[in-house]
């Protein structure tokens, strides 16, 4: 959660804008050189496993991940002291076992640096998410909308926030015959996958409250939406829908969060609040800490789309229309001209680029006169997504 950032960049396009005539730019301390804030990102899960994340903030103009927190003491802590230990992995994450927490108690979370400080949450109250009661989509003239529906006949629930995990199916075009290996051209040993996955987890904050309401249901609150001709559609889509119940507190905090975030552009937007949450430091109350920790139990339901699903008129991509045709590489053009042994170690060697694909045979007999080839994006797919097929595909 790069929560610091995030603050950062929403003060700066008005502000630079306003500074256009100067020659000498400003960059300000906090965003070249910021401190170094306790990010805390995670909720505590009553019926399964909790997860926590731990980082630190860093500067806006950063390339680099965001730096993890590691080595840390982290556990769970009821109002009675009762304590669970989180385990650390991989580094900067730390889980729980399977637990089952008393909705009668509150909870907080507890944690020790390996530098020596203590940071808390608040004690928060348990909630328990309702199901999802549906997750449908429509086709229509805008694209594809995904939509999801809820309710809590108890009237209890009232904050609900959602998270979407995107997975589909990916067909590279090609399939290589032949590779470059040791200075020669030889029948291909390991074939490229034929399939491939990719993935991406929501990054909008998905956010309903039905206190306006006369009752508490969410009815085709709209999650996403995709182009007619999205390639994310060209073969297989699923979506994953997890819907988590907020306390009030929380949800203020994630829609401080969104406005701090989306909201950004113009000089009328909201300005920018400090965002900080139920996090603190024990040890030096003057330390900032990011992160609000909620428990909650979390409701999902997944669902998949398939072309033939679609309206007939909807042409999708495949990602790979810029791939068509593939390029041929003579290995003997006019003279003067290198030999083909040459012309092979020019063209296939890591700096190009290039992979090849198949060999073109003279009309007349079994002489090698080309071959074709195209760069790794169009013939390996896992460099579009994972060549491993998940557990929840058909």
């Amino acid at each position: 959660m790069r929560v610091f950032s995030f603050l950062v960049r929403r003060v700066l396009p008005w502000s630079l804008a306003l500074l256009g005539a100067c020659t000498d730019p400003y960059m300000p301390e906090a965003v070249t050189s910021p401190p170094s804030y306790l990010v805390v990102d995670g909720y505590l899960n009553p019926l399964g496993i909790s997860t926590i994340k731990l980082s630190r903030t860093f500067a806006i103009a950063s390339k680099a991940t965001p730096p993890t927190e590691t080595k840390a003491t982290v556990y769970i802590e009821d109002e009675a002291g009762t304590r669970t230990l989180l385990r650390e992995s991989p580094a900067g994450t730390y889980t729980s076992a399977f637990l089952t927490l008393n909705p009668a108690r509150k909870y907080r979370l507890h944690l020790n640096t390996l530098a020596g400080k203590e940071y808390a949450s608040d004690y928060v109250p348990v909630k328990i998410t309702p199901p999802i009661d549906g997750v449908n989509w429509q086709a229509e003239n805008s694209g594809l909308s995904i939509y999801v529906n809820a309710h809590d006949a108890t009237n209890t629930t009232q904050y609900y926030r959602w998270e979407t995990d995107e997975t589909w199916e990916i067909h590279p075009v090609y399939s290589p015959s032949v590779e470059y290996v040791g200075n020669a051209m030889r029948p291909i040993v390991v074939s490229f996958p034929s399939i491939c996955w990719g993935n991406t987890h929501s990054s909008a904050l998905q956010l309903f409250k039905t206190t306006a309401l006369t009752q508490d249901v969410v009815a085709n609150y709209r999650l996403r939406q995709l182009a007619f001709n999205s390639e994310q559609l060209h073969v297989r889509y699923s979506i994953l829908v997890q819907q988590h119940a907020l306390t009030k507190p929380e949800y203020d905090y994630w829609e401080l969060l969104r406005k701090n975030t989306e909201s950004i552009g113009s000089l009328f937007d909201p300005q920018p609040a400090q965002l900080t949450g139920n996090v603190r430091c024990l040890s030096s109350p003057t330390d900032l800490t990011l992160g609000f920790i909620g428990a909650h139990s979390v409701t999902e339901k997944r669902i998949f789309i398939t072309p033939q699903e679609l309206p007939s008129n909807w042409h999708t991509l495949s990602g790979y229309e810029t791939c068509q045709p593939p390029d041929t590489v003579s290995l003997y053009p006019p003279p003067p001209a290198p030999t083909p042994a040459e012309i092979l170690a020019s063209t296939f060697n890591p700096a190009t680029g290039l992979l090849p694909i198949m060999p073109i045979y003279a009309a007349t007999g079994a002489k090698v006169l080309a071959y074709t080839a195209k760069s790794r994006d169009c013939v390996d797919c896992r460099t579009r997504g994972a060549s491993t097929k998940p557990s929840y595909w058909p």
